[in-house]
């Protein structure tokens, strides 16, 4: 089965326009997103315009600082700390990548824990990893592995004791979906560019998180029968210039159970995951 996240993202937009207007009415005001994007990198241009669109769509306010490529880093954390101050704003993203000169790190540690959106700051990390449940209620988990454990979810995916398998140990991705799938009770393993005879160990693989950055990587001969493939990466396809995922779907799909494609897959439910995030943090600044 290949994932339509199109039609689930509807949904799922839908049930929380409704929740947004229920918040409206006992609290005066919806949720509000603030996000923070310096420069003009194509990829990030066109994902802060999807932020706008689909805030509106699930209800939400967005409200998006812009600031020229050139901006120095103390202009930046200026207007993360007018956020962090701003009783109207909820959460806060800081769009990635931001220009060189500017410290990614100190940047983002600057956000108020409480209006993480993306789970990035010391004190969300650590939630993550003291947890052994997934409680998105507790604290604020980043939105492409929250993305991920949805898409299991609705496939109705029974993780318990299932052997997993993550390519990539990234901070954003990597790291964070192995917690949760542990969360879950499955066994996890995470494989990285060192990993020896990473064909052998994903064919014994019942979910596989594609999320290395190597456009069409994996294959047909690494997958087994069966098997639920989330492919998170997002690549240019060398030979055609068309977006692209991790995993060669056309190869892949028809030896799956599952397969999320690339476009149309995760990141449709990552928006997603952004906006349950940034209701998830009004309600906590409300409620403690």
């Amino acid at each position: 089965m290949i994932f339509d996240g199109k039609t689930v993202a509807a949904k799922i937009l839908q049930t929380l326009e409704e929740e947004n207007a229920a918040l409206r009415e006992t609290y005066g005001r919806v949720p509000c997103l603030g996000v923070v994007l310096v420069g003009e990198d194509y990829g990030s241009v066109r994902y802060v315009a999807s932020c706008e669109r689909n805030a509106k769509r699930a209800g939400l306010d967005c409200k998006v600082v812009r600031l020229p490529e050139n901006s120095r880093e103390e202009e930046v954390l200026s207007v993360i700390r007018s956020l962090n101050e701003d009783k109207d704003v909820d959460g806060i993203l800081v769009q990635m990548p931001l220009p060189k000169h500017i410290s990614q790190e100190r940047i983002v540690q600057t956000i108020r824990p409480e209006k993480d959106v993306d789970g990035v700051t010391d004190a969300n990390v650590s939630q993550l990893w003291k947890q052994r449940r997934n409680d998105y209620s507790l604290f604020c988990v980043s939105c492409t592995p929250r993305s991920v454990m949805r898409i299991l979810k609705e496939a109705d995916i029974d993780l318990d004791g299932k052997n997993a398998v993550v390519i990539g140990r990234s901070n954003i991705v990597g790291m964070p979906v192995s917690k949760l799938l542990m969360n879950e009770n499955a066994t996890v393993t995470v494989c990285h560019s060192h990993t020896k005879e990473l064909p052998a160990i994903l064919r014994k693989a019942d979910i596989i998180v594609a999320a290395i950055g190597k456009p069409k990587f994996v294959g047909a001969d690494m997958v087994r029968e069966g098997a639920v493939v989330v492919d998170v990466g997002i690549n240019t396809d060398p030979a055609t210039g068309k977006m692209c995922g991790d995993v060669d779907t056309d190869a892949v799909a028809d030896r799956c159970r599952l397969i999320t494609p690339v476009p149309g897959g995760v990141g449709q439910l990552t928006i997603c995951s952004l906006m349950e995030n940034t209701m998830d943090c009004f309600k906590r600044l409300r409620h403690g």
